[in-house]
């Protein structure tokens, strides 16, 4: 789950050039959207990884400019007892894409394979059963015509301590930090050898797995965005032309009286003035 690194200083991608990149990559990926709406292809992007390897923020970047009613973000909570007594990949399934849809999973069925795993939330039985099911599940779903991506986010140790203490002394980030994610640092090689093991039974060629090195934020959403672009075989769609419509002549509507309307309070309109109340220096 990314390997032990020396903490030597990381050469980050400038960020004009980050931001001038994500852009047009972020372009592409709304013009990928619109071919899955036409098309009806079903889209399933796994995102799994380190803690505090950059998961969210990728995703963020991901579905920034996206249709919110095509491209989901499915990030499950604990299961409740009744879903505990399912089959496991139960719950999951009822969050794949219909036709048209994008889906993208932050954390999903591989939560059985690190964190079960490595904290002994399932029984080696529940374990083996998983590592044989998985790869028969995805080539389900990989048969059935969706196509299915799953990423990989690596971070060095080193890495992976500042951002926690980061988050620690931010707070507004503070509720990403968890005792369990503090776990992750002492239980570093157990999370190593259940993620090697976990590629050895699941990195098969129908859904392969693909490694994301993201010391450098900047860099792994850049990478991933531009790999994911490259998996699917989307071609531009043309789009009916629109034209703005002329607005006709009134009628003879007069809008109520504010004060028949209740309105927030202008606090932006205070600030204002009191912005521009203090002197200047």
């Amino acid at each position: 789950m990314g390997a032990k690194s020396k903490n030597t200083k990381i050469k980050r991608l400038p960020k004009p050039l980050y931001e001038e990149t994500l852009y047009a990559l972020q372009a592409q990926l709304v013009e990928m959207q619109e071919w899955v709406r036409t098309t009806g292809a079903r889209v399933v992007i796994v995102f799994e990884g380190r803690d505090a390897a950059g998961k969210g923020s990728t995703i963020k970047r991901v579905t920034e400019y996206l249709n919110p009613r095509i491209a989901r973000i499915v990030a499950l909570p604990m299961p409740t007892e009744r879903q505990q007594t399912q089959w496991y990949f139960q719950r999951y399934v009822e969050h794949l894409p219909a036709a048209g849809e994008i889906v993208l999973f932050d954390r999903s069925w591989y939560n059985r394979a690190g964190v079960e795993r490595v904290m002994g939330f399932c029984t080696p039985e529940e374990y083996r059963r998983f590592l044989h099911q998985a790869p028969i599940f995805e080539r389900l779903l990989v048969e059935d015509g969706m196509f299915l991506r799953k990423y990989w986010f690596s971070v060095s140790n080193h890495e992976q301590e500042r951002r926690f203490a980061s988050r620690l002394e931010d707070p507004m980030r503070r509720w990403k930090l968890s005792p369990m994610d503090l776990e992750s640092i002492t239980r570093w090689e157990e999370y190593s050898r259940a993620k090697d093991e976990m590629m050895v039974h699941t990195d098969i060629p129908e859904s392969p797995w693909f490694d994301v090195e993201a010391d450098d934020k900047r860099k792994a959403r850049i990478n991933m965005i531009h790999h994911l672009l490259s998996q699917i075989p989307y071609v531009p769609v043309e789009r009916p032309e629109l034209v703005l419509p002329k607005r006709p002549d009134g009628t003879g509507y007069e809008r109520p009286p504010r004060e028949f309307s209740r309105y927030v309070p202008d606090y932006a309109g205070e600030l204002l003035a009191k912005s521009s109340s203090k002197p200047s220096s």
